[in-house]
């Protein structure tokens, strides 16, 4: 089951790197943007590392402390969850 779950978050890391390089391709041409409950729905699913990525190598939505607060907040989330999984485990 664990290789399932880390290839589901290389998939949707992929796909929140890909919607965040397109977003900011979007703000620099003043084009339509992605939502960012959709970029969060994304990190939320298990792209959160490839939205660091893309917050550190692009260097979007980095600055934005209420995007900030929210994306942290799934991490939190995620590192909660697996901590239960790994006690209920052990």
């Amino acid at each position: 089951m664990l290789p399932w779950i880390l290839g589901v978050y290389a998939a949707m890391s992929l796909l929140c790197l890909a919607a965040y390089a397109l977003d900011k391709r979007a703000a620099r041409r003043g084009a339509r943007r992605t939502p960012e409950a959709t970029l969060h729905l994304l990190e939320l699913l298990g792209g959160w590392p490839g939205a660091l990525l893309a917050q550190r190598l692009i260097r979007h939505k980095n600055a934005k402390l209420s995007y900030q607060i929210v994306f942290w907040g799934i991490v939190a989330l995620h590192a909660a969850a697996w901590g239960a999984a790994l006690i209920r485990l052990s």
